[in-house]
């Protein structure tokens, strides 16, 4: 017999990693040539060259020059950046499917803010990715694209009004998440739609002898700067639903806010001391005022940890199976002194993950979770402190695939 929640519990897994790896390539390309490019001497006569680095690592030495345009002749091997952005997309998407799609009763739709339906709140999780793209794509081609400021500060308005939108329907989980999903929907868009077709644009032109037209390298340096300074706020939000002070708090659309502000300041700082531009110490002490008011903020009241959970539509025929009701006890026996609105652990102040197991309702809601965590594994209760005995494990194995 095939476990369902298994496999999906080691696709996630797989999503993840895969996720997690293609990030790092993205980021890590994505900042180096960042880093690169502030960092060009441009003090010495470089012929058609625009300037030069010398760098050392793994026992040897890189000598790199970038032209503004193109070289003269096209070089022979050329390698293309693009792969790392469209895989690290692809598998956020598909976590995102696999996570907030397929279990929108819990993790997506707040009913205690908006009653939607499963379809519903799916489509317009999957049309606000794709409208975002839209107009950010228009404020980019407009006049505004000859003023990079004002452009960064309407597009953190954007931001700002997106977050605030998504609160008002999502949970806040899903908030943090679709918040994070919608801007690096943006920069992913930037290198397939923008930056790639103008690096092709050149390449041919240079084939065919003509000589290519230097406004595609700056419109694709407008969006690659977009995204160098969008990036660490992308993963805080990825990383929120690890955190319930920062996602289920009624302030939560203003800490992301406050996060993209982070992100300004510590890229400004780099890119800063990367282009010989001074030490802008001013930019740690900013980010620091900013950090305690995220802090400050998510000591308002925890909307999620507040509101009574009904039985989720899905969730229903695990409450109706004969075993709940033993499955129940052992859970609030064994888990709710920390799964609870104000934990009885020592030394802890919200419940993990803002999981809440004190009531039927909430534990139905859980029951895939139940089952891979105290069932399947024994990673709960944490190294048994509990003493959940092996014939309650066995029960909440029972129950789980007996109701599945």
């Amino acid at each position: 017999m095939v476990d369902l929640a298994i496999l999906e519990a080691w696709a996630e897994f797989a999503l993840r990693w895969l996720h997690v790896i293609t990030g790092i390539a993205w980021i890590g390309s994505s900042f180096y040539f960042i880093a690169l490019d502030l960092g060009l001497r441009r003090d010495r006569d470089l012929g058609a060259a625009d300037g030069e680095e010398w760098q050392v690592h793994g026992g040897g030495f890189y000598h790199i020059q970038k032209y503004l345009v193109a070289p003269e002749r096209m070089p022979e091997h050329l390698t293309w950046f693009k792969w790392e952005s469209y895989s690290t997309w692809l598998s956020g998407a598909a976590l995102l499917a696999l996570l907030y799609w397929l279990g929108a009763e819990l993790y997506l739709i707040d009913p205690n803010k908006a009653d939607l339906a499963v379809w519903q709140g799916v489509l317009i999780s999957a049309a606000s990715l794709t409208v975002g793209w839209l107009v950010y794509d228009a404020l980019c081609k407009s006049p505004l694209g000859e003023r990079p400021t004002a452009l960064m500060l309407l597009l953190f308005v954007l931001l700002v009004i997106m977050g605030w939108g998504y609160d008002q329907i999502f949970t806040g989980r899903a908030m943090m998440l679709h918040l994070g999903a919608f801007t690096a929907t943006i920069m992913t868009a930037n290198v397939f739609f923008v930056i790639m077709p103008n690096q092709r644009i050149v390449v041919a032109d240079l084939k065919a002898g003509r000589v290519p037209d230097a406004k595609y390298g700056k419109i694709a340096k407008l969006r690659s700067t977009h995204n160098n300074y969008l990036t660490l706020p992308v993963i805080f939000l990825m990383l929120s639903n690890h955190y319930p002070l920062a996602f289920a708090t009624e302030w939560n659309w203003v800490i992301a806010a406050l996060v993209f502000l982070m992100g300004v300041t510590i890229r400004h700082y780099f890119n800063s001391l990367h282009a010989r531009q001074g030490n802008p110490h001013w930019t740690w002490g900013v980010t620091v005022v900013l950090f305690l008011i995220c802090a400050w903020l998510s000591t308002g009241p925890r909307l999620e940890m507040t509101a009574e959970a009904a039985v989720a539509p899905g969730a229903e025929r695990f409450a109706a199976d004969a075993r709940f009701l033993d499955v129940a006890d052992i859970v609030l026996g064994r888990c709710s002194m920390c799964h609870a609105e104000e934990p009885a652990w020592p030394g802890m102040h919200w419940p993990p993950k803002g999981v809440r197991l004190e009531t039927e309702a909430q534990i139905a809601n859980q029951a895939k979770a139940i089952y891979l965590q105290s069932g399947v594994s024994h990673a709960m209760p944490p190294a048994n402190l509990s003493w959940m005995e092996p014939e309650e494990r066995a029960l909440i194995v029972d129950w789980y695939r007996g109701a599945e």
